[in-house]
C-alpha cells in the first residue's frame, strides 16, 4: 500500500478529468470513465478509497483528435502526453498532466512527468480469435520492449539481467517500437469493426462495442461525468462479482516512486544515474 496519503491526490486528479471533461462536451469528443474509476463511479459514488488513480477511454477518433488539440483547447497547467505528443514517451497510452507538479511511478523507468489521468484509445479488433489472440501477443511484446528501453538496466545488478536489457536497448528504438504500437493499434477500425479491445486486459479484454454505448451521465464524486451506459455487462465482464470488496492485500496502489505537488516537473532536477536527459 502506498505510505502517503491518497485523498490528496485524489482530489488533484479529480480537477484534471473536470478539465477534460469540459473540453470533450465542447468539442463533442467521446469518452467513457475505464476499469477501476468506472467501478468506484458504481460501487463508491466516487474513487474507490485506495485508488490512486483514474481512467477514461476514448474512440480513436475521439482520442487522436484530443491528443491533437489539447495544447490549444486544455486550460493550463494541464497538457496532453502521447507517444504522438512527446517522443521520449514510453506509454501504449497517452496521459493528460497537470505540468505544475513532478511524479515518477517508478524508480527504474527513465520517464518522469506530472499528477495525471490515464486516456486510452479504443481499437478495432480482427473477427477471427487466432487473428485476436496473434494482435494481443504482438501488442504485449512490443509493449514490453517499450518498457525495457526505458528501464534501468541494473535493477536487478550487473548480471546476466543487464545484460539482456541493453542487448534489447541497442538493438530497438524507442521511435520504431512506438511507431509499431501504433500500427498494431490502429489496423482495425473502432468505427466498423464489432468488437473492440482494453490492451491493458490482452485476449480477454476483448468485448462487443456495444457494451459502451452512448456516454452516459454518472454521478463521480460532487460531480457527473460519463460514463458506460451498459456498465453492469462492462464490469461483470471485467470484475466478476464487481460489488465484493477485495480482501486487504488484493487492493492495488501504484506507490510513486516521487510526488510533488508543487515542483513543475520540467523544472526538477533528476538525479538518478542511468536516466538520459533528453533535450
Amino acid at each position: 500500500m502506498a505510505s502517503y496519503d491518497i485523498r490528496p491526490l485524489q482530489l488533484h486528479i479529480l480537477k484534471i478529468l473536470q478539465a477534460v471533461d469540459q473540453v470533450c462536451q465542447e468539442h463533442h469528443l467521446r469518452y467513457y470513465l475505464w476499469a477501476g474509476t468506472m467501478l468506484g463511479a458504481v460501487r463508491h459514488k466516487g474513487f474507490i478509497p485506495w485508488d490512486d488513480d483514474m481512467d477514461i477511454a476514448m474512440p480513436r477518433k475521439d482520442y487522436d483528435t484530443l491528443m491533437a488539440h489539447a495544447h490549444e483547447w486544455l486550460p493550463q497547467p494541464f497538457e496532453a502526453v502521447c507517444a504522438e505528443t512527446d517522443p521520449n514517451y514510453p506509454g501504449g497510452f497517452g496521459k493528460i498532466i497537470d505540468a505544475s507538479t513532478t511524479l515518477i511511478e517508478r524508480e527504474h523507468s527513465d520517464y518522469l512527468g506530472g499528477v495525471y489521468i490515464d486516456v486510452f484509445p479504443l481499437d478495432g479488433v480482427p473477427s477471427t480469435r487466432f487473428a485476436q489472440k496473434l494482435n494481443c501477443m504482438r501488442y504485449a511484446i512490443t509493449d514490453r520492449l517499450i518498457y525495457y528501453v526505458h528501464r534501468n538496466p541494473y535493477k536487478h545488478g550487473h548480471g546476466f539481467d543487464s545484460l539482456i536489457i541493453k542487448t534489447i536497448q541497442a538493438l530497438f528504438t524507442h521511435k520504431e517500437l512506438q511507431a509499431a504500437i501504433r500500427r498494431i493499434r490502429v489496423k482495425y477500425d473502432y468505427d466498423s469493426s464489432k468488437k473492440i479491445l482494453d490492451y491493458d486486459d490482452g485476449f480477454s479484454g476483448i468485448m462487443d462495442k456495444s457494451i459502451l454505448g452512448e456516454p452516459t451521465p454518472i454521478k463521480f464524486e460532487d460531480c457527473l461525468l460519463m460514463g458506460l451506459e451498459h456498465w453492469d455487462k462492462y464490469l461483470a465482464n471485467k470484475y466478476g462479482d464487481y460489488m465484493t470488496i477485495p480482501k486487504h492485500d488484493e487492493q492495488r496502489q501504484h506507490n510513486f516512486f516521487y510526488l510533488d505537488y508543487n515542483m513543475p516537473y520540467r523544472a526538477y532536477h533528476d538525479t538518478r544515474k542511468f536516466v538520459k536527459h533528453h533535450e
